[in-house]
């Protein structure tokens, strides 16, 4: 299995978002959502966090806790500890190729909660 390109944007941006919460309380930035954060400690570029994408983003990724939980935590090592890989494979007690099946495990968990919400959007449409 691969990475799913649009689940890892998602899960990029969740995690800045999720790094607000530590100042704003309840996800939501303290400051103007026109400014920004960089995304990554390596760049300069700057991008703006979309909160309602990463709320949703972060009902996902908490769908996972209870039944997925080795996803979960594979998910806040990465993205919300900013841990690598091998760092992350160390803390868990797992071999890296593991850490990877499992990013690529959680990413499509999640593609399949988003089609579900949509299925289940769908279906409310036609009871009303």
């Amino acid at each position: 299995m691969a990475r799913i390109d649009w689940i890892k944007h998602r899960l990029e941006n969740w995690a800045l978002w999720k790094v607000r919460e530590a100042s704003g309380g309840m996800g939501w930035a303290t400051q103007s959502v026109l400014l920004s954060d960089p995304v990554d400690r390596s760049r300069e570029i700057m991008l703006p966090v979309d909160e309602v994408d990463a709320e949703k983003t972060n009902q996902a990724v908490e769908s996972l806790r209870l039944g997925r939980g080795h996803l979960y935590v594979t998910l806040q090592f990465i993205y919300i500890k900013g841990v690598g890989i091998k760092e992350t494979a160390r803390n868990m007690a797992r071999a890296e190729s593991t850490v990877k099946a499992n990013l690529d495990h959680a990413d499509h968990a999640i593609a399949q909660w988003f089609a579900d919400q949509a299925e289940l959007k769908k279906k409310r449409s036609f009871t009303t």
